[in-house]
């Protein structure tokens, strides 16, 4: 390896996409390269301690990964015994390129079935072998060489004008062939820009246009909750999220609070989507008047789980008035009959909170500090004066 590339030797960076803990040494064997993390879409094998009946064939495919979210399968050839973690050779069109083995065996052949691709099918592409220190070599070579093309990238498309962000550059194993991760509103001719990145960098050029929630998911981050992006580690689909959801679950439609790191809504909202759906079957329609004789009052607000309503009369709706499901429902069903409740006031339970403190006093009084900071150093006195 030249000068150029031992800088990158130490930096564990560039391959931390790929799962790995450190830079791949072409000397060493790098069985411990391949780290289970909290990388993008990483794996468990949860059946790797399941041994396969006699008389049953190990399963001939593997689950190969690449940069970020980019994985793939491949027939096994000449019978070679692979473990998950095995820096391999593969297919590619054209050329080879490098991959780390993530799944293997039973796992993988229900993890094709999950992703409904055929084992028997002639389109799986080949495995050739383990990588050699040489396809080492000159994948830490290519690597090394991506932030830097996608750097100078940015800045053609700058040039030319085009209405374009690229957001991620990956090159093959065998450096003769990158793909270029872009988002765009609208279409754009990069014929010129394909021209021109050929003659910069000398390689085959292949353009990948991308949404903006799987710009979100190569590039990771944090989310509002504190946390990784969902998309970044787990998520696999991305199903449409709508402003039905968080009303269903009575979230103020705020964008600034629902939108997640790609600007869209939060993918996360329609984790508990069907939960609120199923619970507001019982709760009658928010449109409904409760009438009494003290005035009309409309709804406000609802907590759902709670099963708890909150109501206000129409000419003082400022004042909200807290009324369970089941009274709701028993005002609706007296209007029905033509009969007026003679106030929500009547209607109202009031519930004492108690939380787990015991005295509620004496937790809010924040002089319960001083009085223990008192007595211990009562304690340390009485300490010096046996000494």
């Amino acid at each position: 390896m030249n000068d150029e590339n031992i800088k990158f030797k130490d930096d564990p960076e560039l391959f931390i996409s790929r799962g790995c803990s450190c830079t791949p040494d072409s000397n060493l064997e790098n069985q411990e390269v391949f780290k289970h993390r909290c990388c993008k879409l990483d794996e468990f094998d949860w059946l790797k301690n399941v041994t396969l009946p006699g008389s049953m064939p190990v399963f001939d495919c593997v689950e190969v990964r690449f940069k970020n979210s980019r994985k793939d399968f491949y027939r096994i050839t000449d019978n070679l015994e692979l473990n998950v973690g095995d820096i391999v050779a593969v297919e590619a069109s054209p050329g080879h390129d490098i991959g780390i083995v993530t799944l293997t065996g039973e796992t993988a052949r229900l993890q094709m079935k999950r992703k409904k691709i055929d084992p028997n099918s002639q389109e799986i592409k080949k495995l050739y072998r383990r990588a050699r220190s040489y396809d080492i070599e000159k994948w830490v070579q290519a690597v090394s060489k991506e932030t830097e093309t996608m750097l100078k990238t940015r800045k053609i498309a700058g040039d030319l004008k085009l209405e374009m962000k690229v957001n991620d550059v990956e090159y093959q194993g065998d450096s003769t062939k990158a793909v270029f991760y872009y988002t765009a509103e609208e279409r754009v001719d990069f014929r010129v820009l394909i021209k021109q990145l050929a003659e910069a960098f000398k390689i085959r050029i292949e353009m990948k246009q991308i949404g903006v929630r799987q710009e979100a998911a190569r590039l990771g981050g944090l989310g509002s909750c504190g946390r990784e992006l969902c998309c970044a580690t787990w998520m696999t689909n991305f199903k449409s999220v709508t402003t039905s959801s968080a009303k269903a679950q009575q979230l103020s439609l705020n964008p600034q609070k629902l939108a997640g790191q790609c600007s869209k809504l939060k993918c996360c909202l329609n984790y508990e989507y069907d939960n609120y759906v199923e619970a507001l079957k019982e709760f009658p329609d928010q449109e409904i008047v409760l009438k009494t004789e003290k005035g009309d009052a409309i709804h406000q607000k609802t907590d759902i789980f709670n099963k708890k309503l909150w109501y206000s009369y129409t000419d003082n709706p400022n004042n909200f008035i807290a009324l369970s499901l089941d009274k709701v429902k028993q005002i609706i069903k007296l209007n029905q009959g033509n009969k007026l409740a003679q106030k929500l006031e009547d209607f109202t339970v009031v519930e004492e909170q108690v939380n787990g403190y015991g005295n509620n006093l004496e937790a809010d009084d924040l002089n319960r500090f001083d009085k223990k900071q008192k007595s211990n150093n009562k304690r340390r006195k009485k300490s010096f004066k046996r000494k």
